[in-house]
């Protein structure tokens, strides 16, 4: 079945694997799911990921973190724009996530960075989702 949004697809298989304590999760590769990925493991929501290579198609497998109680890092993750409803943003406008406990990732013109980076670099852009 093809997917209409492959980014909310790869947040809720995230969401779904946190929320059944899973250790890792395999999701299909694309630029933009990796450079969320690679925002996710820089702000120390998930341990680590790497690509693989499994039964000869391409994955990127997201080790998921967890503290010492076995409770996740990711507490939420709700995804923003949607294929038929695009949210941007200017770099005045920015909103902060549970007042600045959490992070939001967008698409600008520089490359996938976070709300505070695009702040930092007076850069708009679409708010992609916010994390928490």
């Amino acid at each position: 079945m093809a997917v209409s949004d492959p980014v909310a697809d790869m947040l809720t298989k995230i969401r779904n694997a946190v929320s059944a304590g899973h250790e890792k999760v395999d999701i299909h590769p694309s630029k933009i799911k990796l450079e969320v990925v690679k925002i996710f493991k820089n702000e120390g929501y998930v341990k680590n990921f790497k690509k693989t290579t499994q039964d000869g198609k391409s994955v990127i497998r997201i080790f998921l973190k967890y503290d010492d109680g076995q409770k996740p890092i990711i507490h939420g993750i709700k995804k923003i724009s949607s294929p038929g409803r695009r949210i941007y943003a200017g770099y005045r406008k920015m909103p902060r996530v549970f007042n600045g406990h959490g992070i939001l990732i967008v698409s600008t013109s520089t490359g996938v960075i976070t709300g505070k980076k695009a702040t930092e670099r007076k850069v708009g852009g679409e708010l992609i989702c916010s994390v928490w």
